[in-house]
């Protein structure tokens, strides 16, 4: 199972859905897990029955809710200690230390680290890598409305001293008006739907499945995406 880490104070509920339902739409049995502080995917990811820890299934897509680390889900799924869970890949969403420690992130397969340039973002951001131990290799996913080189090198700067190896591959999405308000929409009526998301919004997406799959070809992911598109 590759575990995947998704560290910032950003919003990321909305992105690693739409990754993941390419992901699965790719033949990959996917589990998302929220532990941030808020727990945004209890209030946008409908549940039958919610209690203080869950996993519910939304569109062929596991989310995990309330758990403080694996072995904690492994015990509520009923999954011994040294068994692996039956999933092709875990993705881990955090913004805080706690949960960067207690998921073992800086032994993920790939972790990303996800901001817009926005005070808070960019120094709660920073207050989260404070907190790895040994040095880990980390890949930018940058929401930005102009993507400016000086907001890039800004990031770096703050950066210094850190134990963090930043990949030269960096991701954006543009923060559009347009994109929100279709999100939104789709929260709403509990659907994860393409339609009329930008095409740069689109992109980013493609290109972050593309990473996390490694052996799958830009292309095909792309022709996925125009796929699920057509039906809704």
């Amino acid at each position: 199972m590759k575990k995947i880490g998704f560290i910032g104070a950003y919003d990321k509920t909305d992105l690693m859905l739409y990754t993941a339902k390419i992901l699965t739409l790719l033949n990959q049995k996917v589990l998302i897990m929220d532990a941030t502080t808020n727990q945004k995917a209890r209030y946008i990811v409908p549940a039958i029955n919610p209690t203080m820890k869950y996993v519910t299934d939304f569109e062929e897509i596991d989310v995990a809710v309330g758990f403080s680390s694996t072995e904690d889900i492994k015990q509520y799924l009923g999954i011994g200690e040294r068994q692996e869970m039956e999933y092709d890949i875990m993705l881990i969403d955090t913004d805080n230390v706690q949960g960067l420690k207690n998921f073992q992130l800086e032994q993920a397969d790939k972790n990303y680290f996800v901001t817009s340039f926005d005070n808070y973002s960019l120094k709660k951001g920073m207050e989260i890598l404070n907190g790895v131990q040994n040095i880990v290799n980390l890949t930018k996913v940058l929401f930005s409305k102009d993507m400016l080189k000086e907001e890039d090198d800004y990031l770096n700067f703050l950066s210094l001293g850190y134990k963090i190896l930043w990949n030269d591959y960096r991701i954006y999405f543009p923060i559009e008006n347009g994109d929100l308000s279709v999100l939104y929409e789709n929260q709403r009526v509990a659907k994860i739907r393409f339609k009329k998301l930008s095409v740069s919004y689109k992109d980013g997406l493609a290109y972050l499945a593309e990473e996390i799959l490694e052996n799958v070809s830009e292309a095909n992911i792309r022709k996925t995406i125009k796929t699920v598109e057509k039906i809704g």
